[in-house]
């Protein structure tokens, strides 16, 4: 292996140990903040975090753009082109974050992080509706998956403690949310596919962050204050392991405004992980390393999010992990390697990086 392709395993399993993190960080972010509120402020500090890195590769490439308007302005064509991009893609992303960040509020981390990672097996099959092949690795994968997830779920409570109130059998709610924002983050992939071929894909990642930030920030605002009141209406062991301790984020600021709530470290370090080093160090760390990194390496690395969620989850949240829990777990990360064999064993050219991780942090 040369020096390029090392370095490149190397800033590759950074990133997948950054976004298997970012599962605990959204667990304990919501500790102090609603999951609206987190996902609104870490995906807007998300999408700044990329405009230096925008506007470097700009000043970057200037030279070879010469033959376009001494002015500096971008057509409006192009910026219509942006915001309805962005649109599209945001919209998309803000309701599979949400789902997830709701499914994180009653499931551990390990789980949301392998179950979230359901989008590598998702995609190929969706991508039957779109005239692609799929092949029987993929067939394959998606079983051995999905035995993976009966142990993750209905055999071991969820593996998550207690969490939720499952005990020993039935299937955590959570778990189910997670699943269904696993099918949005499919169509988020298969949409960044389509949009990459037409404009770059760090502006539109960019873009897309600012779009969910707003969308998850109005809904901090509007649809906040109406959750606890649902709590009561809810399991009272699905209240009771839940994260259900948060203020609403209008009495959040209020609170601040007049000095009866202030902010902890144990707030800010979540957020602030969530939106700088899982949106944007991350983010930029795959670009960069997807460049000389083989296929196959990157395939590979990447699929260990999930067991980096479950390593976060054990040391830093004390997540228990029975062998059921630990054989799902398994499971699911050697049927998503098989899915992914087409691509390691005919070492095609690399990822995109806006097609590959996106689900991760996140995102």
């Amino acid at each position: 292996m040369n020096k390029k392709a090392l370095r490149a395993d190397i800033l590759l399993l950074l990133t997948a140990g950054i976004w298997g993190f970012g599962f605990v960080a959204q667990r304990s972010g919501m500790e102090y903040v609603g999951p609206f509120a987190y996902n609104g402020i870490r995906f807007i500090l998300g999408s700044l975090s990329l405009v230096p890195l925008i506007l470097f590769l700009r000043s970057k490439n200037a030279a070879s753009e010469k033959n376009k308007s001494s002015g500096g302005s971008a057509p409006a064509s192009s910026i219509r082109t942006f915001l309805l991009y962005s649109l599209i893609a945001g919209s998309c992303l803000f309701l599979a974050v949400i789902l997830q960040q709701f499914g994180i509020m009653f499931t551990t981390a390990g789980n949301a992080g392998f179950i979230t990672g359901l989008y590598v097996i998702f995609t190929p099959i969706a991508g039957i509706f779109w005239g692609r092949k799929t092949g029987a690795a993929t067939w394959i994968g998606s079983l051995l998956t999905l035995t993976g997830l009966y142990f993750l779920t209905a055999v071991s409570g969820s593996g998550a403690a207690g969490i939720g109130g499952t005990g020993g059998s039935g299937v955590n709610p959570g778990d189910v949310i997670v699943m269904v924002s696993a099918v949005f983050w499919t169509f988020h992939v298969l949409i960044i596919d389509r949009l990459v071929q037409k404009i770059d894909p760090i502006v539109l990642s960019s873009g897309q962050f600012a779009v969910c930030g707003i969308y998850s920030l109005a809904g901090a605002f509007l649809a906040e204050p109406h959750i606890a009141a649902l709590a009561g209406s809810l399991d009272p062991g699905l209240v009771q392991h839940g994260m259900f301790a948060w203020h609403p984020f209008p009495a959040l600021l209020a609170g601040i405004h007049n000095g009866t709530l202030t902010i902890s470290s144990g707030a800010i370090i979540p957020i602030l992980y969530g939106g700088l080093a899982s949106v944007g160090i991350a983010y930029t760390l795959q670009a960069v390393a997807q460049r000389d990194a083989p296929p196959a390496h990157a395939t590979i690395i990447l699929c260990f999010e999930g067991a980096f969620a479950a390593l976060g989850g054990v040391l830093l949240l004390g997540e228990k992990t029975g062998p059921r829990t630990l054989l799902g777990f398994a499971f699911m990360l050697i049927g998503m390697l098989v899915t992914q064999w087409e691509v390691i064993a005919k070492k095609t050219n690399p990822p995109d990086p806006a097609k590959n991780g996106m689900a991760g942090e996140m995102e």
